[in-house]
């Protein structure tokens, strides 16, 4: 009992340090940039300050403080579902189907909030068809998901390289290979409120479901003991994290590792699964996706994609979490 209350006094604390961290992210992030931001000039109503504060900063803030979060919250998901730590919100090839649908948009539609539709409706086309496939397979095991989103992803990437063939080497394929590479510059304010909204829905849902998501990390036949209907429970929550992921990537682009640091993180610091530790996540993958959009618009002249620096980070630490896996099995 004490060792219990010792436990969620600490990770109040972890909770309570990884939200004011967030905090003081987002307000340097309102400041940073090529066109110098102060308070004065806000508040004094110099319309140029107020202008790149509510069309550009305020909007690039809250899409890295909530994207974050969501995709934070889906690897957590996904790896408690999966019961796999290398679990990511990719892994029923969405990501793969933003791209191609991204890409569609950019030949053949005109505008950037066109570009973000075709993108959220390409990631949604490769949900359902991820688990059209696996309805296929009775069971409702949870490798037939695995398995059909790994064929998903290779249509969609096949798709992908057939719609830069055709495209235009000086400014299309460009266009294509930026977005693919990730970033939060330019979000439309018009854009943006719709998605965050669906993700707000969709991230409250998760938390309700947070006792019938960690039911799903036990053995299924224990689950269904335990009155839970594994594959309907599994496909609600599933489709849930993968529509919140959608929303943010649509208008992100891809970004790496974020799902699949932010939940090793909290788990580090919890030592468990829980609802706090799903919150941590949360809030650790904002941290990581404000701070690289911080990096990537300060540390060089032009604007580099949000992708480098998570992937500077995330790729040792999938190597460690691979080589750590490796070891405690040859024991």
């Amino acid at each position: 009992m004490k060792h219990s209350m010792v436990s969620s006094t600490r990770d109040k604390l972890f909770v309570t340090f990884a939200a004011m961290t967030l905090a003081v992210m987002a307000v340097v992030s309102l400041f940073v940039g090529k066109y110098p931001l102060t308070v004065q000039g806000i508040v004094s109503g110099d319309p140029m300050q107020q202008n790149v504060f509510l069309t550009l900063r305020l909007s690039r803030t809250v899409l890295g403080v909530v994207g974050g979060f969501c995709l934070g919250i889906a690897g957590f998901v996904y790896q408690t579902v999966f019961r796999n730590p290398l679990a990511s919100p990719d892994i029923i090839g969405v990501a793969s189907g933003a791209s191609a649908g991204a890409a569609a948009g950019i030949l053949f539609l005109s505008g950037t909030l066109w570009i973000t539709a075709a993108s959220f409706v390409g990631a949604l086309a490769a949900v359902l068809a991820a688990l059209a496939l696996a309805s296929v397979d009775k069971t409702g095991r949870s490798s037939s998901i695995v398995l059909s989103g790994i064929a998903v992803h290779a249509l969609a990437q096949t798709v992908l390289m057939a719609l830069k063939l055709t495209a235009d080497p000086e400014k299309e394929l460009s266009s294509i290979e930026y977005w693919i590479m990730g970033s939060l510059n330019g979000v439309r304010p018009d854009a943006l409120w719709g998605n965050f909204l669906l993700c707000l829905l969709c991230a409250a849902a998760l938390f309700l479901l947070h006792r019938q998501i960690l039911l799903l990390s036990a053995r299924e036949d224990e689950a269904k003991m335990l009155g839970a209907h594994v594959p309907r429970l599994r496909l609600l929550v599933l489709l849930t994290a993968t529509l919140m992921v959608a929303c943010v990537i649509s208008l992100t682009g891809l970004v790496s590792f974020v799902g699949l640091l932010a939940p090793h993180g909290a788990r580090l610091l919890t030592g468990r699964n829980h609802r706090k530790t799903m919150l941590l996540s949360g809030l650790l993958g904002s941290s990581l996706l404000c701070g690289a959009d911080i990096l990537a618009r300060s540390v060089a002249q032009t604007e580099l994609p949000v992708s480098i620096f998570t992937s500077l980070l995330g790729a040792p630490f999938l190597i460690w979490l691979l080589v750590r896996r490796a070891r405690s099995r040859s024991v």
